[in-house]
């Protein structure tokens, strides 16, 4: 799910400007951009049910009863087109992902390979990425070219931070928050530092629905404020270290929710006690996420 929609956002203009993407039966939990073309900022609003798949955006809403309000004045640069011209047309893109050897950044360099696109790996560790990204068209940066690898690039993909579904110490915290935010804002520094014409077009920067803080009974919107508990810290840093690119690249920053895959994740921890017949009912069935 979140591989197509970040596929989609690196290829269209409107489609993701402010989408909400659905979490639960009840209620959604958003992902929140703020769109800026060389200081033009472009917001347009979706309301989408809680069937509707995040990627259908604009461009289908009827397939998902989507309510859309469409900005009245957009303005589009022509690096903007041509990166949705990249999604529409059989032209290729050059995509850079930190984290890409995460649970969502495998699945989008996979994905984005298998449709012969270039996938620009920015990593820590070399060796470690080619062995788990092991697709045509994956090319590995170490920390010392990642600026090179920025420069040219269609879009650029923000993924990267330490695992948080582990025993919290004091030092794991510092992990969690430090890998974020440096990272994303080395980053935007480098974004800053490539010459406009090189510049990608385009800038996704994941965050989370930890954002809002935790609650038994309200509900969130990209409206709401952000919440006081260490995870909205964390994801308030993050995403101020992301707004620094607005002016030099459209901007969208994505609030992920829990991300379900069998081999990974909040499902891959939790499968195992189930499949040796120790597992139970999770909670009354009436919370959410």
């Amino acid at each position: 799910l979140y591989t197509k929609a970040l596929n989609n956002m690196l290829g269209r203009h409107t489609a993701f400007s402010n989408a909400s993407l659905p979490v639960s039966a009840k209620g959604v939990a958003p992902a929140s951009s703020r769109g800026a073309s060389r200081g033009t900022k472009q917001q347009t609003k979706h309301t989408l049910s809680p069937a509707c798949s995040p990627w259908m955006g604009a461009q289908s809403p009827a397939l998902c009863g989507a309510q859309i309000q469409h900005p009245s004045n957009t303005q589009t640069s022509a690096r903007q087109y041509s990166t949705i011209s990249a999604m529409a047309t059989s032209e290729k893109m050059t995509v850079a992902i930190t984290g890409a050897t995460g649970l969502v950044g495998s699945r989008l360099a996979s994905k984005l390979a298998s449709q012969g696109h270039t996938v620009r790996a920015l990593t820590r560790n070399p060796g470690s990425a080619r062995s788990k990204l092991p697709f045509p068209g994956v090319e590995v940066y170490g920390p010392a070219d990642w600026a090179r690898a920025i420069q040219g690039a269609t879009g650029a993909v923000n993924l990267a931070g330490e695992p948080i579904a582990t025993r919290w110490t004091q030092e794991i915290k510092d992990q969690v928050k430090a890998s974020r935010v440096r990272t994303t804002k080395t980053i935007v520094d480098y974004i800053a530092g490539t010459p406009e014409e090189q510049r990608p077009n385009v800038l996704v920067s994941s965050s989370a629905v930890g954002y809002y803080g935790t609650s038994q009974n309200a509900s969130f919107s990209e409206d709401s404020q952000p919440g006081s508990d260490y995870l909205a810290e964390v994801c308030q840093e993050w995403e101020a270290a992301a707004k620094e690119a607005e002016g030099k690249t459209r901007t969208v920053i994505l609030r992920i929710g829990i991300v379900l895959a069998s081999d990974g994740g909040a499902l891959g921890k939790m499968l195992p006690v189930f499949q040796i017949f120790a597992g139970g009912p999770l909670g009354s069935g009436r919370q959410w996420m």
